[in-house]
């Protein structure tokens, strides 16, 4: 039991999947072998000299996930097993029951299910375990070149040093993290994939110091002996701070000059690197969150409850116990002759001790050790469902959906914050030219005869490309009238493409005659050069000083005199090229909030326009950007030139000086239009999210791209709409600036009018004692997005509740440029003051961290690796996925979970406290009512098996509806139906049969007589008569519990009650009294006893007694006040009867106008959510059908709960 609930670190792998990712694999919770060192002040790493180095103690790359091997597994195993206190509790009690003196039961009714739970266990670790070993070697065992004694040997991973140089090929993973020395390319470029540290599968750049950049041989790489200090390991992934010693000089290092531990190599030939962070010291460990021991909030109540229960037990054992004291000492001494003392009691006193004891032990059973293996058999059904799952299986990756852990099934369904990456998880991180705007006029809508838009699967076939020959054949672009524009010779449609052509860093690679690849740094300037190429305009080449473009079908070579590069704070790049004619033309794309305030005068018709279309776009959820151009004279430029070269030679305020120049030429620039690139959704991840927000979960999107990206996707994903009132953008570089940033926020969101979904106002006071609860009267009308290096502050102890007050009162939250720790960070801050269940989701090694620190982690098989499934309790290859996992497994499970508890903690009550009622009726002996064996098996056996059923296969509404009404997913939020109110329930309730069951009986017997006139008041025929009774009552009572009925449900608790009478039949037959005659003394009781129609009629009378007031309870409660899931089953029932009548009067139809609106009704609420309007009507769904208010003790109950969330208030469901 030591380690259920823990999340299989990242050595649960799969042979098949280790190998994609070495990076990933290293994410798990890691014990390196190196021993633990003192914390680093600066690194030093001196090259090719290990002896140096090793003085240090730096980590190796040899890895350990593992956790135990063939000599420790056995005792560390019981170990952990035992530091559960349920395990611990029960070999107590074995403990017990081995004294004679004590113990009244025998010693094999606590010994097999305790083995089995520990044998259970004890494989599963096993088995993990197992896979870790197996993970451990794939990955330390991996080879790498590295440079020992003048030339290249084979090593493996974990023997890599600091201060090694290594050699690395084309699309090779970076083993530690590396200083670029030099590369197959010029000027020792080199160009990676950092999609596993930031989730941007852009290529990036990074060049060699020139110093070392001609070290391309290996006899010079070996003669190298400069040494780095730097800065000591840290999470930063974008800076990086040191200096290179070599021949007397000193060389500053920054980041651009770094190979981070996780990158791929790309379009390198080769390049080598020196080592100088490594395993755990990589900024990629450093970002790496532990493995976190996670458990599920039922999981903790039951660990309070289960204490709860063991003071009760006690308080039992010291009442019998006291009464075993007084009743020896009044009445016990009188009959020392017949029941004399064991040769130990010597008391009253300590008879009475020695009884506690003994009833500690008979009493145990309220919290029987099959209660725990019970709840292991449901979550690994649970899990099985998951994977089974044929509609969360993706035909195109061929994927299925997996539990990785089975122990967090019920969480599922309590879930109330998502937290989701963007990259590979919301959109596929395909750029798709979609639209532009040349000179006034938008391209890519099609129209149909009528002049009204076309739709996607109305739309004619898409453009024919196949005059050019160098087309991109994977490119579509369905308005053919931009295609016609350009082969009419229209000049602006001709200077547009010629822009995108020219204006980018794109390289182009040929490796057959037309067959053209292009290289690009990010997705958007890939999709922009290739819409050039079809059409038309094919970038061919470049080199440092000139770009050769194919201008339909003609070769022109563009001089490049300079490139103004791209920043996050120009926003825009520019290039300065002479054509052949020898004209200079400046060509600018950029952001249109930057471009149309350096446009001249006169193109200001031509910017209105343009505006509307850009917001149109925008509106759309497109990346747009604005194209200009500006014609400069040889003079000027040469002037400027000069200026440039100045200021990019300035020892001091270099990118301000180069930024002025910039900024100066790139003014009084002519429009030329604007591009919209679609950055594809993954399919149905709106619907997704509009589901889940009626379901009262929140999402917020943690990403490493821009801010401005990210707030297109959360247009594009409809999280952010044009009903919301505003979007607070946080960008403070300072502690200071931040602050003032949220009050302003805090005090916007205050002064507007409080309402809630579709105007209507709050009157509802709210406590002034906490500010969000004051705040969250207004969520729903705005959006937050905030920079990391604005998160960075706002996360500090001082500012985090005035962070996340603000956050939460949103309707949305986008959190760009964050970095991994960061976005873990959120995470925890959410799950320590809200106090909600968290799940986080994403597809890449950025997103390991956050995954770690979620209550659950949702692991997404993309393009990025799976290094986030490895390391997640839940994968699939699909956001929308996400929908069904939570609204059909999750609230499920949390629903089985929750009635199994109740059952279980009923049906054991009502067994055990019969020995207490019967205490006041045997002298506080500790004798049993019933025998050793109904003990052994009532768990195990006669009842074990139903609620299994129960627990594994119940349903309160089939899937579809659970789908189709989100609403039912809020009791799992306010963890409704099972808490301490609904325990205590079930324990009176217990209570309650257990008086029944044995007082019925006992009343009845103290006057029955048998048919022949006998006494029937035997302690055989009772004890047979209490357990028969036990039996059938609680076998009704699951009955009446269970709302799904399958041929499963029937088998078992039928079958069980057919395999007691069998048993007990058994027990009291005359074979087994003579095989064991001191084991099965009482000979032909049961066929006696039940041959009699008073036992018979007891059993009845107890049974209805007992059945009768649940039965009137949910009856009334069905009448009066019924909650959402009964108004919901109520409907599918008069649809079903109606449904039939129909079919009965007019069997020769399939389906009526009637049965036609029911399923209009259900395709109007899916179109509801496709039209991306703003759904805030939460009960939206449930206004066609609904007779009475089901849904607001849902609300009363939210708006008690002051440290969760609100949501504002739904409409009641109206007649």
């Amino acid at each position: 039991m030591g380690l259920r609930g823990a999340v299989p670190s990242c050595g649960h792998f799969f042979p098949c999947r280790v190998s994609h990712g070495i990076a990933g694999t290293l994410l798990g919770e890691m014990a390196l072998c190196a021993k633990k060192r003192p914390p680093e002040e600066e690194r030093r790493a001196r090259a090719n000299d290990r002896e140096y180095n090793e003085k240090f103690q730096y980590a190796s790359n040899c890895i350990k996930t593992s956790k135990y091997n063939i000599l420790t597994f056995l005792p560390v195993n019981l170990f952990e097993q035992f530091q559960e206190v349920a395990n611990t509790y029960f070999l107590f009690l074995l403990i017990l029951q081995l004294i004679p003196q004590v113990s009244s039961l025998s010693w094999f009714t606590t010994i097999v299910p305790l083995v089995l739970v520990l044998a259970i266990t004890a494989v599963k670790d096993a088995t993990d375990d197992y896979f870790r070993h197996k993970s451990d070697n794939q990955v330390n065992n991996r080879q790498s070149q590295v440079l020992i004694d003048g030339s290249l040997q084979q090593e493996q991973w974990m023997n890599v040093r600091v201060g090694d140089i290594i050699k690395l090929e084309n699309n090779q993973f970076v083993a530690a993290d590396l200083l670029l020395l030099s590369s197959s390319e010029p000027h020792g470029l080199c160009y990676i994939e950092t999609a596993e540290l930031d989730g941007e599968t852009n290529m990036k750049v990074r060049q060699a110091i020139p110093v070392t950049s001609e070290l391309g041989d290996i006899s010079r790489l070996a003669k190298f002996d400069g040494e780095v200090v730097c800065e000591p390991p840290n999470n930063k992934l974008d800076k990086f701070s040191g200096a290179l010693y070599w021949k007397e000089s000193k060389f500053p290092l920054s980041n651009q000059n770094m190979l981070l531990r996780g990158c791929v190599l790309r379009n390198t030939e080769w390049c080598f690197g020196l080592v100088v962070f490594a395993g755990p010291d990589t900024k990629l460990m450093q970002n790496s969150g532990r493995t976190k021991f996670k458990r599920t909030s039922i999981d903790r109540l039951m660990n309070t409850l289960v204490l709860w229960i063991f003071g009760f037990l006690v308080c039992m054992g010291v009442i019998l116990a006291i009464g075993n004291a007084i009743w020896e000492h009044e009445v016990g001494t009188r009959f020392q002759v017949y029941l004399p003392w064991d040769e130990a009691v010597d008391s009253a006193f300590f008879s009475g001790f020695l009884s506690f004891w003994s009833y500690i032990i008979i009493l145990n059973t309220v919290v029987p050790i099959s209660l725990y293996v019970s709840v292991e058999v449901i979550r690994l059904g649970h899990s099985y469902f998951i994977n089974w799952d044929r509609k969360m299986f993706c035909v195109k990756k061929q994927t299925p959906a997996e539990a990785r852990t089975t122990t967090l099934n019920e969480e599922l369904g309590q879930v109330e914050y998502v937290f989701s990456d963007k990259t590979g998880t919301l959109t596929q991180n395909v750029m798709v030219f979609h639209k532009c705007s040349v000179r006034g006029r938008s391209y890519g809508d099609v129209f149909d005869v009528l002049g009204h838009k076309a739709e996607l699967g109305e739309r004619p076939q898409p453009v024919d490309f196949s005059f050019n020959p160098l087309a991109d054949k994977k490119f579509l672009f369905w308005d053919p009238t931009l295609l016609e524009a350009v082969k009419m010779g229209d000049p602006h449609t001709h200077e547009f493409f010629r822009l995108l052509s020219l204006c980018h860093t794109v390289m182009s690679e040929e490796k057959n005659e037309g067959e053209l690849y292009y290289k690009a740094q990010s997705p958007d300037e890939g999709a922009l050069v290739t819409a050039a190429r079809n059409f038309g305009f094919v970038f061919r080449s470049r080199t440092p000083k000139t770009i050769t473009v194919h201008e339909m079908g003609t070769a022109v070579t563009y001089q490049l005199l300079a490139i103004l590069d791209f920043n996050n704070i120009r926003k825009r790049m520019s290039v300065i090229v002479r054509n052949p004619e020898g004209r200079i033309r400046l060509y600018c794309k950029g952001a249109d909030t930057i471009l149309l305030d350096r446009l001249h005068p006169s193109t200001q018709e031509l910017l209105n326009t343009t505006t509307d279309h850009l917001n149109e776009y925008a509106g759309e959820g497109l990346r747009t950007l604005v194209l200009a151009y500006k014609d400069l004279d040889e003079e000027y430029y040469e002037e400027w030139a000069q200026r440039r070269l100045q200021a990019s030679l300035a020892q001091d305020s270099r990118e301000d000086r180069l930024a002025s120049v910039y900024e100066e030429v790139e003014s009084d620039m002519m429009l030329l239009g604007a591009t919209a690139i679609e950055d594809r959704l993954q399919q149905g991840v709106p619907e997704t999210i509009a589901l889940l927000t009626l379901a009262n979960i929140k999402i917020w999107v943690l990403t490493g791209d821009k801010q401005e990206t990210a707030v297109n996707i959360g247009y594009s994903c409809k999280m952010l709409t044009d009903d919301v009132t505003e979007v607070f953008v946080v960008t403070g570089h300072t502690v200071l600036e931040v602050r003032e940033e949220l009050r302003k926020a805090r005090e916007k969101m205050m002064d507007s009018p409080h309402t809630v979904g579709n105007g209507f106002t709050c009157q509802e006071k709210r406590p002034s004692s906490k500010l969000t609860s004051v705040l969250e009267a207004v969520a729903g009308e705005y959006a937050l997005v905030i920079n990391g290096h604005s998160l960075a502050h706002a996360l500090e102890a001082d500012m985090e509740l005035e962070f996340l007050e603000t956050a939460c009162a949103c309707k949305a939250v986008i959190c760009c440029r964050v970095t991994p720790l960061q976005k873990a960070q959120v995470v925890e801050l959410v799950k320590k003051h809200k106090k909600a269940v968290t799940l986080a989701i994403g597809d890449g090694a950025n997103d390991v961290s956050m995954i770690k620190t979620a209550h659950i982690g949702v692991g997404i098989s993309g393009q990025e690796g799976i290094q986030a499934v490895l390391a997640s309790d839940y994968s699939f290859s699909q956001f929308k996925f996400l929908q069904r996992l939570l609204l059909v497994h999750g609230r499920w499970s949390y629903l089985r979970m929750c009635k199994f508890l109740c059952y279980f903690f009923y049906k054991n009550f009502a067994f055990t406290m019969v020995h207490f009622w019967f205490g006041f009726f045997c002298g506080f002996s500790a004798q049993t009512v019933y025998d050793q064996y109904f003990i052994t098996l009532y768990n195990i056996v006669y009842t074990s098996l139903p609620v299994l059923a129960m627990g594994v296969f119940d349903q309160d509404v089939p899937e579809q509806r659970s789908m189709e009404y989100p609403k039912l997913y809020e009791p799992g939020q306010l963890n409704l139906l099972f808490n301490k109110r609904e325990f205590f329930i079930c324990i009176a309730q217990g209570i309650y049969a257990s008086v029944l069951v044995f007082f019925l009986p006992y009343g009845v017997f103290a006057e029955a007589a048998r048919d022949d006139g006998a006494q029937l008041a035997d302690y055989q025929s009772f004890a047979v008569t209490v357990a028969t009774s036990l039996v059938i009552v609680v076998s009704v009572q699951i009955g009446l519990d269970t709302g799904y009925w399958t041929a499963i449900n029937h088998f078992f608790i039928w079958g069980s009650l057919a395999v007691y009478f069998a048993i007990l039949f058994a027990m009291h037959s005359d074979g087994l009294f003579r095989m064991f005659p001191n084991q099965f003394r009482f000979v032909g009781n049961a066929q006696s006893s039940l041959a009699q129609p008073t036992v018979w009629l007891t059993i009845a009378l107890t049974t209805v007694v007992c059945i009768l007031p649940v039965v009137a309870f949910r009856f009334l409660k069905l009448s009066l006040k019924p909650d959402l899931s009964d108004t919901v089953r109520y409907s599918q029932l008069v649809r079903k009867k109606r449904a039939q009548h129909r079919c009965t009067r007019r069997p020769g139809r399939t389906s009526s106008r009637r049965s036609g609106y029911a399923f209009a009704h259900q395709e109007g609420f899916g179109e509801l959510i496709m039209s991306g309007k703003n759904m805030r009507l939460s009960s939206l769904g449930l206004a066609g059908f609904a007779t009475r208010s089901g849904s607001g003790w849902i609300e009363s109950l939210r708006r008690k709960r002051s440290d969760s969330p609100g949501s504002p208030p739904d409409k009641p469901l109206k007649g």
